[in-house]
C-alpha cells in the first residue's frame, strides 16, 4: 500500500535549511519514490497555520519510506534539516476504498 510523508515546517535557519535542500535530489533520487508536493507559499484556505512550507513524498510502501528516512545518506543531510527548521513529520497510508 502506498505511503506518504507529510512535513509541515517552520524555518529558524535558512542557510541550513537551503543546504539540506540542495543535497536532497541526489539521496532521494535513490529510493523508489516521488515529490508531489514542495511548497513553500501554500494558501491557507481554513484555520491558523504557521508553518512556512509543506512537503509531501510518495512511497510505494512503508518499508521503502523507512528505508530513506533511516538510510545513512538521508540521516548526513537531514542534520541541515532539522538545524534550519522545526517540523512535524507524518507518515500516513494512502486511501483504499473497501470494496
Amino acid at each position: 500500500m502506498a505511503v506518504y510523508t507529510i512535513a509541515q515546517l517552520k524555518f529558524t535557519d535558512i542557510d541550513a535549511y537551503r543546504r539540506y535542500q540542495k543535497a536532497f535530489p541526489a539521496v532521494f533520487a535513490k529510493f523508489n519514490a516521488r515529490v508531489l508536493v514542495a511548497d513553500e507559499a501554500p494558501r491557507v484556505l481554513e484555520g491558523d497555520w504557521p508553518p512556512d512550507k509543506v512537503v509531501i513524498l510518495a512511497f510505494r510502501d512503508e518499508a521503502e519510506a523507512a528505508r530513506f528516512a533511516g538510510s545513512p545518506d538521508y540521516q548526513d543531510i537531514a542534520k541541515d534539516r532539522k538545524a534550519g527548521a522545526d517540523a512535524v513529520v507524518l507518515m500516513v497510508k494512502g486511501f483504499e476504498p473497501k470494496a
